[in-house]
């Protein structure tokens, strides 16, 4: 499935760049990875860190503004969000607030097109088995991208969703 250190069955776009963005929610904020497919590169991984003076509705209001401004600045055309597994034993309801915002966003928008994903679906826009994207997630398998090691499960998330997302 890795091929000359880059996951393998992830297409550039005919025809120019295709730039798509993978998000993964956090406690803090949301964390995004911006991927160029042409060139198979992650171009960004960043935070919207939601202040924490903000009541719900204006920390809704406030990602989803700047989701739709990153989304301008990148030209993004595919999107992936890493949604909360459904048999989460505590599943934060602000998590899923902020996902329903960004899908409400990625609807409003520009995009081609977007898809939500679990492990197994994210996987599967990979072309991977569920038991290769978790060790990916882990840190313990490197596909191709530089630093892997260092970064957060949830920034390796954002990534994979990203590259998943050319697939959608």
């Amino acid at each position: 499935m890795i091929a000359d250190g880059k996951v393998a069955n992830i297409p550039s776009t005919v025809g120019g760049i295709m730039h798509t963005i993978g998000i993964r929610v956090a406690p803090t904020g949301v964390v995004f990875a911006v991927y160029d497919s042409e060139a198979q590169a992650i171009e960004s991984v960043e935070q919207i860190i939601i202040p924490a003076a903000f009541e719900v509705p204006d920390a809704l209001k406030y990602v989803r503004s700047n989701l739709l401004d990153i989304l301008r600045e990148y030209r993004i055309s595919r999107a992936g969000i890493r949604a909360a597994e459904p048999n989460a034993r505590n599943p934060s309801i602000l998590r899923i607030e902020i996902e329903g915002v960004i899908k409400e966003a990625f609807a409003s928008s520009e995009l081609e097109t977007f898809y939500v994903g679990h492990i197994s679906s994210i996987a599967a826009k990979l072309s991977l088995r569920r038991t290769e994207l978790k060790p990916m997630i882990e840190g313990v398998t490197d596909p191709g991208v530089e630093n892997w090691g260092a970064l957060s499960s949830v920034e390796r998330e954002a990534i994979l969703c990203a590259m998943g997302a050319v697939n959608a």
